[in-house]
């Protein structure tokens, strides 16, 4: 099934760009020109992808995001003219899964792409039961949480608790080994498929964000942060 992906920009021309490399690819493309457009798509029927500007009329992309994440993980990737480390970890802690500066590669945005919707599969794709394994290895608790894999969901006591495919990929890769600590490269290449780079804060905004639903949901701490090494989850 072709994925259908949703382009959110007031400047035009950057969206028909956009539009024109993922049709080329074989993607389904939308475009909405502000956030209230944008809403009015989203509402009309779900999309796989949401490609969001920040910078926009009448709604800005930081309000359709959280919007969007009320009630749907979809991965979003997040582009801006704004360039500032602190417009990065605003743009990922309202709920963006990644974000890329304009002016930015057509070449690196398809990347992030299929990095975006690779991970978001990955943790939703149907299970075949051929694989005894991968079965039995779908689902982890920890006390009152609820980790399922072929479901894409995470419960505490029955009580569902919304989580992007991106925080769903680290809770399930800490939670898989619990007591091993993860540093930020080794949790960035297993859950991005990417190649890490130096002072690349996305982990830390990420693990952040997980840390703040999980506590408010379990009322205590789960992810633990090893100063100078990286995060794990007691085991």
């Amino acid at each position: 099934m072709d994925r259908r992906i949703l382009i959110v920009d007031d400047e035009r021309e950057i969206a028909e760009l956009i539009s024109i490399y993922l049709k080329n690819e074989g993607f389904v493309t939308e475009m909405a020109f502000d956030g209230e457009q944008a809403l009015e798509a989203w509402n009309k029927e779900p999309f796989d992808l949401v490609i969001l500007d920040i910078m926009m009329p009448k709604m800005d992309g930081l309000e359709v995001c959280r919007t969007i994440r009320k009630e749907h993980h979809v991965p979003i990737l997040m582009v801006s003219a704004k360039t500032q480390d602190m417009d990065k970890i605003l743009g990922l802690m309202t709920g963006a899964d990644d974000y890329m500066a304009k002016p930015f590669n057509p070449l690196e945005l398809l990347a992030r792409v299929r990095s975006l919707l690779r991970r978001s599969y990955q943790y939703s794709k149907p299970d075949n039961g051929d694989n005894r394994e991968q079965n039995e290895n779908r689902e982890l608790r920890l006390g009152s949480l609820r980790i399922d894999k072929l479901s894409h969901s995470v419960d505490v006591d029955g009580r569902p608790l919304q989580l992007t495919s991106t925080e769903f990929g680290i809770l399930y890769l800490l939670a898989g080994q619990p007591g091993r600590v993860f540093s930020a490269e080794d949790i960035f290449q297993q859950v991005w498929k990417e190649k890490y780079f130096e002072s690349n804060n996305t982990v830390m905004v990420h693990i952040s964000k997980l840390r703040d639903k999980l506590e408010k949901e379990l009322g205590e701490k789960l992810i633990v942060t090893v100063w100078g090494v990286g995060y794990k989850i007691e085991g």
